[in-house]
């Protein structure tokens, strides 16, 4: 097939020239993107195993107390529910 006479409905064309550099910056980008990918990768992992150092150094204490009245009101011993307290010493 003889492609010399080809050109787009409306006469415009692309030069070999201009396609290829088009297609090498192209190339260039789609190359910094997979680098920016790995680069947000490496970050994303570093930022959970830095979560999860900085949260094994502290421990998990559960303190289990028991409290009794002996007039039934469990809730403010010896002052009000505003946190004034009498003092018994």
């Amino acid at each position: 097939m003889d492609c010399n006479g080809c050109e787009k409905k409306d006469g415009n064309t692309v030069s070999y020239i201009s396609h290829e550099a088009d297609m090498s910056r192209m190339e260039r980008t789609i190359r910094r993107l997979w680098v920016l990918l790995i680069v947000m990768l490496v970050a994303l992992v570093m930022s959970n195993l830095g979560w999860i150092v900085y949260e094994s150094q502290f421990e998990d204490i559960s303190i289990e107390a028991e409290q009794t009245a002996d007039t039934g009101n469990n809730y403010a011993i010896g002052g009000d529910y505003n946190g004034e307290a009498e003092s018994h010493h």
